[in-house]
């Protein structure tokens, strides 16, 4: 079975697990914290185990998800460099939980530490983005990106996370931040997808887990966006439980992006 033969079928697990598992209890259950302090619910372990059963039909390996404890996931990741599934049931929780419609279903394959398949689906949105390596990246059955200018680095929407930055950065991100404006919507595999589409312009964020990006920067890259990382440029060199990402939708973008994070980190 070819890449793109894969990502169809890939895709339409991520829409079955958003009908069956996710949107029947859509505003109907109550959210519980785990011992991070993250939210999750009875629809995040549903659709983890839905996605368990129905992944390896389409590449029989083993499947890390959020939902496990993190001995699990950090065996997984060491034991099958040769092909891992590695899913984020509903990124977003948080804002499932509270009946805000930004939260989505996240897939990726993994092969060599690098992403081969990734998919995003956003089911309030009907929305399902996709990429395959080396094929390009899809929103719906329509190619990305969506959108093509020359915008410049002081027209831009930032998507970006302060949680995680450093005190300074995310001070002078915030008082003197070089873009137009900045959004956070609380759901990492989204803004990877947002980006790709052109629905915001660059992206900051100073440590995600590998459910968070696994997905959604292979999306990006196949649109045509570039990434890199807080303290280095080699975005693959960071930890990939806790990597940073510096990245645009466009390699200009990018360059100014980069340059301004780099004298302000």
């Amino acid at each position: 079975m070819d890449l793109l033969t894969q990502l169809q079928r890939l895709c339409a697990v991520a829409r079955q697990v958003g009908a069956e598992e996710i949107m029947p209890r859509y505003q109907k259950v109550v959210a519980e914290k785990k011992h991070d302090g993250s939210l999750f619910t009875e629809a995040d372990l549903a659709a983890q185990q839905a996605l368990q059963r129905l992944l390896p039909a389409i590449v029989d390996c083993p499947v890390l998800g959020e939902e496990m404890s993190q001995a699990e996931q950090e065996a997984l990741w060491r034991d099958h460099p040769e092909g891992l599934w590695v899913v984020d049931p509903i990124d977003g929780t948080t804002n499932f939980a509270h009946g805000l419609p930004y939260f989505a279903v996240s897939i990726a394959l993994m092969r060599q530490g690098r992403p081969q398949l990734g998919v995003v689906y956003l089911p309030v949105l009907d929305e399902c983005f996709s990429a395959a390596a080396g094929t390009g990246a899809w929103l719906n059955q329509q190619r990305l990106p969506l959108v093509s200018d020359d915008k410049t680095l002081s027209d831009a929407v930032a998507s970006i996370e302060t949680k995680w930055l450093s005190g300074h950065l995310a001070a002078r991100v915030v008082t003197v931040g070089p873009f137009h404006n900045h959004r956070n919507f609380g759901a990492s595999t989204v803004d990877w997808c947002w980006l790709a589409a052109g629905r915001t312009d660059v992206l900051l964020h100073g440590g995600q887990k590998l459910w968070d990006y696994a997905a959604g920067v292979l999306i990006l890259l196949e649109s045509g966006g570039v990434v890199g990382a807080i303290h280095q440029p080699d975005y693959w060199q960071e930890n990939p439980w806790q990597r940073s990402a510096v990245a645009a939708r466009t390699p200009a973008l990018y360059e100014s992006w980069r340059s301004w994070v780099r004298q302000n980190r």
